[in-house]
Parts: C-alpha cells; structure tokens; sequence
C-alpha cells in the first residue's frame, strides 16, 4: 500500500528515514530537498524525450516510451534503494531491510514520475510514503518559513572579530545556532568565496528553511537562536526579505575586538592563500575601495607584505560595518558591546552567556 502524505508529515518522516528524489539529474543538481538522494527515473535527455511527446503527440504515447525506458531500469532502482537502506542500517538484514523501513518518494509535482517508483518500491515490499504535490509542495513549504518569527540574536563583530568561530562555541554549549555562511559556502565577503562552490539560491533556501523549522520545532521554551550578522547578500546569495528583515531588527551583540587583533587574525587566516586570488578579490571591490587604496593594497601583496595589505582592507570593511550598526541603533535595535582583548572563541563564548551581558541587552545599554 502507498501512502500519500503531505508536506508535513513528509519533512517529520525524513528524520529517519530515505528519501528518494525521483526528478532528473538535473533538477536535482539544480536544488533538491535536503538529505534526499537521486534516485531518477529518467536522465536529461530521456526526460526530454518523454515530454516532447507527451506535448506533440499524446500522453498515452510519452507512457508507452516512458515504460520502454524506465522497464530496463527497474532492478537497477530497487538495488540502489537496497544499497543505501544497508548503508544506513548496517545491523538490518535483507529482508528487514524491506519490510521494517520506509521510503519517501517525490517528483516535481507528485505525479506519473513518483507514482511508477512508488509502485515499483511498494510492489518489492518497501513501506513506501509519495509526497502530495512533490518537490513544488517542499518549495512552497520552504518559502513560507522565511516569513514566521524566530527568537533570533544577532553577534555582530568588525570583519576577523572570530564571529564563526564563536557560532561553533556556542553550538558546542548547547546554544542554537544557524550558521548562515556555512549553509550558503561562502564566508561574505570579497574574500569569502575561495574554498567552496556555492549553492543554488533555490537549495541554500531550502536548506535555511529546513534549519530554522527544526530549530523552530525544538524550541519548546523560546530558546533563542543564534545567527551571524549579514549583509543581504552572502557570496552570489541573497538572504530572503522577510528573514533578512528579521535578522536586522533582532538584539545584536557587537564584538569589539582590538584592530590589532583582529588584524592578525585575518593574516593567519587569508594569508595563505595565493596573491592572485587575494588580487581578483580585491579588484572586485576596486570601485568601493578607492583607486589609491586598491593600488597600494596590490603593492603591498606584491611585496608580501600581507599585513599591509590587509589593514587598508580591515579599515575599509569596518567603514561600512559601522555605518550599518549607526543605522541598526537609530532604528531602536537593542545593541550590546562586549569589549574583548582577543578573538578566542571560549573566552568570548563565556563573555557572551554571562548573566550581566543578557541584562545590559534588555535594556540597550
């Protein structure tokens, strides 16, 4: 028997169990609801194919070639949902692996795609879970997150003020964190893109509504949630209106850490990577930065001289960062500074969650 359930029940299921996105490579490639793995019905070009027809010539002729495709596939799909139950329960056996575990099935709209593996999964014996309205449903649901309110706080910080590092400390204190720049892979800034290739806008969406509903379903006692202060766009990322509204009218915690400090930081952090990539990141921000500023901040990488270098950028990213703090205060954000003499994360971490820091805030002091 299959079981067509709905968005919620769908996104409660996949705590634990499979789900199995049955759209082509690459719509899946493109954005896909977390957690889910590829399992497709038809590549590209088959999907391709199938679709032409069922537009030029009929829908019963785009089922004929569709079952001419997807009979060849069959055992190859119930293998690889096998392969993948065993990787997550390696203490099951064969036939536990069938009866006793749940699959969760979609397509794009929760139609003929997801329908003919769900037949096929519940005929093999899986207990098998179509999601009503497919992928589209998961889309709709995501963007409606964006709009709920979340007891959020902000750490704000001048740019090497260790604010990720403090979001770890605080996560490993138990604290609730979303880690924004980890989910869209990329640290923020002109710099911010060198080790990782970005998301879609579409999946880091998805991810963020995933994140804040289960932290939201957690929070039984309007636990706050931490999250680091951002300008809209992370990377090539925007942040949606409605969060990011959120986000900058929410109790701010600003770091205030010595330039010196915050200086050595980013040297140890950025110098390692390669003068050009340093070069092009600057370049990108030439217009912003000043023409002089530019050319003495590529001199001083020429001459590695990294310190240099990166001090006329700090002083730079700082101009701006104030402004919009000046900005947050005239709007009536409650705003807290913590002053610190260094970027270690522990010990701001305890400076953070001490008792006389969570007053001051109450009353924008």
């Amino acid at each position: 028997m299959i079981h067509h359930i709905d968005i919620e029940e769908f996104i409660e299921l996949a705590k634990t169990s499979p789900i199995f996105d049955v759209r082509s490579p690459g719509e899946y490639m493109h954005a896909h609801i977390p957690g889910a793995y590829s399992l497709p019905l038809f590549n590209d070009e088959e999907r391709k194919i199938v679709g032409t027809a069922y537009k030029q010539q009929s829908r019963e002729d785009a089922i004929k070639i569709g079952l001419d495709l997807y009979g060849v596939k069959m055992r190859d799909m119930v293998e690889e949902v096998e392969r993948i139950i065993a990787e997550r329960n390696p203490d099951t056996n064969d036939y536990t692996r069938r009866k006793d575990h749940k699959v969760l099935v979609h397509c794009w709209r929760g139609g003929m795609r997801s329908a003919g593996v769900s037949w096929l999964l519940d005929l093999y014996g899986f207990k098998v879970y179509m999601l009503n309205g497919g992928y589209k449903a998961y889309r709709n649901w995501a963007l409606q997150q964006f709009s709920k309110e979340y007891p959020l706080t902000i750490i704000g910080g001048y740019t090497g003020s260790g604010k990720t590092e403090l979001l770890q400390e605080l996560e490993w204190n138990n604290e609730q964190v979303i880690d924004l720049e980890a989910i869209a892979k990329h640290k923020g800034s002109a710099f911010g893109g060198f080790d990782a290739v970005q998301p879609s806008q579409e999946m880091f969406e998805n991810e963020l509504a995933l994140a804040l509903s289960n932290l939201s379903k957690e929070n039984t006692g309007n636990k706050r949630i931490w999250v680091e202060d951002e300008s809209q766009r992370v990377g090539l990322i925007n942040l949606p209106n409605a969060f990011y509204k959120s986000l900058i009218s929410a109790p701010l915690f600003f770091l205030d850490v010595p330039f010196e400090e915050r200086l050595n930081w980013i040297v140890q952090g950025y110098g390692k990577y390669s003068t050009e990539q340093l070069i092009n990141a600057i370049v990108r921000i030439k217009k912003r930065l000043g023409g002089q500023d530019t050319k003495n901040a590529i001199y001083a990488l020429v001459e590695n001289d990294h310190s240099s270098c990166f001090a006329i950028l700090l002083k730079y990213y700082d101009k701006y960062y104030s402004k919009g703090l000046v900005e947050r205060q005239k709007a009536g954000v409650p705003v807290c500074t913590i002053k610190t003499n260094s970027v270690d994360a522990v010990v701001n971490c305890g400076l953070l969650l001490s008792s006389h820091m969570e007053d001051r805030i109450l009353t924008n002091e």
